[in-house]
């Protein structure tokens, strides 16, 4: 039998089937350096109108993590998906150089002897190098997911230039009232010896002590004096039962805080009396363990009265040999727990704080140090840590007669966002952004209403709630690396000294030197000599030692990079931020709150955030669990472009989960999509899309012009998605798009690829449509499978890749537009698509019974069938506008007949004919008398390629 298969139009692309990824994108991203390819896409939409996405810093101070790699892509498929649709799109990365975290790593690494010793200098240049080192491993880290991104050029908040920026919007909000010094309590870590700001809090539970204790009245109130006197009580002992789960608070008690108009009552326990708020009277009760209380009366009836009727009664400290503190009432008491009574300590707590200042206490009393204990001479508990003196206060109060109750209680509890320890409320004097002294809250507030779109869009009543209820912004820190709060203080008088003159010198030293001049230069040598102490007339000054939060250094990167750089085609404000959740009480608020304080307006146009990355099973991914995924291991095993399509799949704006068996399922669907794309690849080797195309609509097949305005639909659908920043909707649509040709269009036109005449309509047709596929595919596919589009844009037909001015990249080939498909579509291309899908619910049924054929074993390949088509007549009257070849070719069988019945169905029977060696179908052989051998149509071809019979 004569051998056919060199006959037949098979080629091969050189676009493999093995990605082999790791090993090919290390290449691909070196020759995408060596051209500048970056550079280039800049140069292509330099007429275009501006999309800025402001990347937000991370910390130099380790390799990069999943949560950093999830986020970067996310930010090179908005930048790259906008660059593609020509929009002019800097990109310039950048990274948080300063702060604790990286201060912390040295420390680390010194040890606690080197470290007592090493000067500040020396330390801020340690920090320098370190953060300096894991730049460089960061940026090889996120270059290596094939992330476009000016990265010769980065910002780093240590730079000189963006140092000035935190000067610059330090002295336009110290000068309009938004910043000032004062003292009240913040978080503070004992551990690491600093004050935190509310984004540098997390959450996690701490087993407390839960005490009630009685604090004593140096006199009985006369809201129930009389009512005592009457029950025989004149003389008993009375107080007010307090609750606490901050025992340690006790010594810097200043005040007791009812709800002004709660109703208590006296109960009358072993002969003394005690002051609750009645509501809760029954739950203190059940913890003190009293049976049958009985409480003060008053005509027969329980004696209430509103928490009002004590304001200004004096107690005896519960803890201070001699002191004494006042009632006070205060909104902020609430009765679902405790006794309604709450023990106030100023210096502790920011409601007591208020409650306070808002009653006339204004001194403020501070018995712990910065390491968490008690001063000297300040308690009995001096010298011991917080936690430490809990137990003995609680051991000391029983022994007085004055605990009520203790139960240990599990509860949410704040701790340092760096080494993870509990944190104390502690008063002491710090730098401070106003919340509502210029009307900061509000505008805020306001700008995040009317003037950003937030993506997704509920996330602004996230941010919304968090500034509106957030307290004044610490931004004093006590650490060594970091920018200086950029002010002096009079060494003779201690007046503050800071205004234009000294803000514009400070502004100068930091562009010629940077903030490390600070350090080492006296305040005489960058003063102008007409700068004194307004107060004193005194000429020495101080700097000061407090660095600024590493949040408002980030915060003003708006101004350190989108203004200072504006001639590299940064526009202020950007037009997206975008970043981990958590960042609506991190850089969000705080770039938020920096650009509304100094400039009146927002930093951003929009905001999008994503969510977390947690593993398979929904949990935290951590070191101790050893449930971490690398992406350096899932690019070194599976490729970025598999990570990619990973973070194009999921619902980003959740957290999102990740895994060993996620990451081999997203591995099948990238082999999808490249075995989809190497088929269209190898079935247009030989097409010359100027010369060989099918310009004519009418000469294109039904399922060719189906094909046609399915495409035209992807794309328009995949760029309302991308405007949409649903890149899960992007990539659901092309897996479908993807899944549904493979199976229908590249099946059904096979035959037509591979035994038509290489030159023939039918066969060019087909290969038009394919053509229009693969340019729409490999350009709404280049933000996400970037390497992959790139390799086949590479791999396109010879006659295409010779052709004079084109691309020498994908990400330089624009975006597809309806225009430009060829033959250009009709304008009732639409409705001739919708009337096809009629022959596709056919062809489902069809396939159907095909299948149960198989099964049975009636045949082996749909070609051996033939099909009767059972329809209602509307059906059949429908279907009698296409050819009945039409239908051979769409089910791929040899014969179809159609009748008429109720119900649409199919009958499958076994073809009448012999098998045509050459295309395997099953029809009348010997039509061409040259080669009786095969069916009329490949003797024909056969004849018109010489073929000659070995």
């Amino acid at each position: 039998m004569a051998s056919y298969k060199k006959t037949m139009n098979m080629f091969q692309t050189a676009f493999p089937m093995k990605a082999d990824l790791p090993v090919n994108e290390p290449k691909r991203l070196q020759k995408w350096n060596d051209m500048g390819l970056y550079w280039k896409v800049l140069e292509k939409n330099k007429d275009g109108k501006p999309f800025v996405l402001h990347d937000g810093p991370p910390y130099a101070n380790g390799p990069i993590h999943v949560g950093h790699a999830f986020n970067k892509i996310l930010k090179d498929f908005v930048v790259k998906s906008h660059a593609q649709r020509g929009y002019y799109t800097p990109y310039v990365p950048g990274w948080d150089c300063h702060g604790q975290p990286i201060e912390h790593m040295v420390e680390t690494t010194l040890g606690k002897e080197k470290m007592a010793q090493i000067s500040q200098p020396e330390l801020r240049k340690l920090c320098h190098e370190w953060a300096t080192k894991y730049v460089g491993v960061q940026r090889d880290g996120f270059k290596r997911l094939g992330v476009n991104a000016d990265w010769e050029h980065p910002y780093l908040t240590y730079h000189h230039n963006f140092e000035t920026a935190d000067v610059e919007i330090f002295k336009e909000m110290y000068l309009n009232g938004s910043v000032y010094r004062g003292r009240k309590p913040i978080h503070w870590c004992a551990n690491c010896h600093t004050a935190l700001a509310e984004a540098e809090i997390e959450y996690g539970n701490e087993v407390s002590p839960s005490i009630y204790v009685k604090f004593y009245f140096t006199e009985m109130p006369a809201a129930f004096a009389a009512a005592a006197a009457a029950a025989g009580y004149a003389d008993a002992k009375n107080a007010v039962v307090i609750w606490t789960t901050t025992p340690w608070t006790l010594p810097a008690n200043q005040a007791v805080s009812l709800a002004p108009e709660a109703d208590y009552v006296v109960a009358i326990v072993d002969g003394e009396l005690l002051v609750m708020a009645q509501e809760l009277s029954d739950a203190v009760a059940k913890v003190a363990g009293w049976e049958d209380v009985t409480f003060l009366q008053e005509n027969g009836e329980t004696l209430t009265f509103k928490g009002t009727a004590l304001e200004k009664c004096v107690y005896v400290h519960p803890v201070l040999d001699g002191d004494t503190g006042t009632i006070i009432t205060g909104t902020h008491v609430t009765l679902d727990t405790g006794t309604g009574a709450v023990h106030t300590a100023p210096g502790h707590g920011v409601d007591d704080y208020k409650v306070c200042q808002f009653n006339g206490i204004k001194e403020i009393k501070m018995p712990v140090d910065d390491e968490g204990r008690f001063y000297a001479g300040s308690c009995l508990w001096e010298g011991m840590t917080t936690d430490e003196a809990n137990p003995k206060i609680i051991e000391w109060l029983g022994e007085q007669g004055s605990l009520i109750a203790h139960v240990d209680i599990n509860h949410s509890y704040p701790h340092c966002w760096r080494c993870h320890k509990p944190v104390i409320f502690r008063a002491t004097t710090q730098w401070f952004v106003s919340m509502d002294e210029t009307g900061l809250r509000n505008k805020a507030v306001e700008a995040i209403e009317n003037q950003v779109k937030w993506i997704p869009e509920w996330s602004h009543n996230r941010i919304g709630a968090m500034v509106s209820e957030r307290p004044d912004w610490c931004i004093s820190r006590q650490r060594s690396w970091g920018v200086p709060i950029p002010v002096f203080s009079c060494a003779d008088c201690g007046e503050i000294v800071a205004n234009e003159e000294t803000f514009d010198a400070v502004i100068d030293l930091f562009d010629k030197e940077g903030a490390d001049a600070w350090f080492i230069r006296q305040p005489s040598e960058y003063l102008p000599e007409s700068v004194c102490c307004p107060k004193c007339g005194g000429k020495h000054l101080q700097p000061e030692k407090d660095i600024l939060d590493v949040w408002w250094e980030s915060g003003v990167s708006h101004v350190g990079v989108l203004k200072h750089r504006a001639n590299e085609g940064l526009t202020w404000p950007a037009d997206m931020y975008l970043e981990g959740s958590d960042q609506h009480r991190g850089w969000f608020q705080s770039s938020l709150l920096t650009s509304v304080g100094a400039y009146g307006v927002p930093p951003y146009k929009s905001v999008m955030h994503c969510g977390f990355v947690v593993d398979e099973n929904g949990e935290k991914m951590s070191k101790s669990k050893g449930n971490g995924v690398d992406p350096a291991d899932i690019c070194n095993k599976f490729g970025a472009d598999v990570l990619r399509l990973w973070v194009a799949s999921v619902d980003f704006s959740h957290d999102v989960r990740l895994g060993d068996n996620i990451i081999k399922q997203v591995s099948d669907a990238y082999r999808k999509f490249r075995n989809s794309i190497r088929f269209m690849l190898s079935n247009v080797v030989d097409f010359d899309d100027v010369n060989d195309a099918v310009t004519d609509w009418n000469d294109l097949e039904p399922i060719d012009q189906y094909m046609m305005v399915k495409t035209a639909r992807l794309a328009e659908e995949v760029t309302a998605a991308y405007e949409e920043y649903s890149f899960n909707g992007v990539y659901r649509l092309a897996y479908d798009f993807i899944n549904d040709t493979s199976s229908i269009y590249m099946d059904v036109i096979k035959d037509r690829l591979y035994s038509e005449a290489a030159d023939s309509k039918r066969r060019r047709a087909a290969q038009t449509v394919l053509m229009n596929v693969i340019e729409v595919l490999v350009r709404i596919l280049a933000p996400i499978l970037t390497f992959t589009t790139d390799e086949a844009w590479e791999n396109y037909p010879e006659a295409a890749l010779n052709r004079e001015g084109r691309p020498v990249s994908v990400q330089l080939a624009g975006w597809p537009e309806r225009a430009d498909f060829v033959p250009a579509l009709p304008e009732n291309a639409e409705e001739i698509a919708d009337s096809f899908e009629a022959l596709l619910e056919v062809r489902d049924v069809v396939t159907k019974e095909l299948e149960n054929a198989r099964v049975a074993g009636t045949m082996k390949k749909s070609q051996e069938a033939a099909v009767q088509v059972i329809a209602p007549a509307a059906t059949l009257d429908a279907l009698k506008a296409y050819d009945q070849a039409v239908f051979a070719d769409l089910f791929i069988v040899s014969a179809v007949t159609f009748a008429e019945g109720e119900e649409l169905g199919a009958i499958v029977s076994v073809a009448e004919g012999e098998k045509c060696p050459r295309c395997w179908n099953v029809t009348t052989l010997g039509g061409n008398v040259k080669y009786p051998g095969v069916c009329k149509r490949c003797g024909d071809v056969l004849e018109l390629i010489g073929y000659v019979e070995e």
